[in-house]
């Protein structure tokens, strides 16, 4: 996909940026126009992210409409979705995650955990993207992937096994 504009990367609401973690080079700046910032999620993101995460991505958490914007504008496809991922050809930037707050939190009513857990799944797909990963495409290769991820960082189920794309 290709890069998402500098007002969802660097510029809607308040951003946090997080130090990579010893070992593996991960940096991850969490902006959010929804309200306060998610607690704690880039130094999840860097904890559990694969050794080969090296550089620097943005998770933004914006308005449904804006991710419907983005979706139509670079996937031609005119509706809301969970997660977006925008790599980058920016040295040492990997690119951006885009999460829908409203989809968010939907999600997470419907599989019965918290909103911080919801984000915690979406950003680590988005995440997996970045890096070239494709579940549609793979074979399951990013299946197995977000599969040890998430035992690694707690979370019980992802994206690919509820079937949410």
């Amino acid at each position: 996909m290709a890069d998402s504009d500098s007002s969802t990367r660097r510029g809607e609401g308040r951003g946090a940026r997080g130090a990579a973690r010893p070992g593996t080079g991960l940096e991850v700046e969490v902006v959010s126009s929804q309200g306060p910032r998610p607690h704690g999620l880039a130094r999840w993101l860097r904890r559990i992210a694969p050794a080969r995460a090296r550089g620097t991505i943005a998770v933004a958490i914006v308005p449904d409409p804006r991710v419907r914007a983005l979706n139509r504008q670079y996937r031609k496809k005119d509706k809301t979705t969970d997660v977006l991922s925008f790599p980058s050809d920016e040295r040492g930037y990997l690119g951006d995650v885009v999460i829908a707050a409203g989809v968010a939190r939907r999600q997470a009513k419907a599989a019965g955990h918290s909103l911080q857990t919801e984000l915690r799944v979406l950003a680590l797909h988005g995440l997996l993207h970045l890096l070239g990963y494709d579940h549609e495409r793979d074979d399951g290769r990013m299946s197995r992937v977000e599969h040890r991820l998430r035992a690694r960082g707690g979370l019980r189920q992802g994206l690919i096994e509820r079937g949410v794309r």
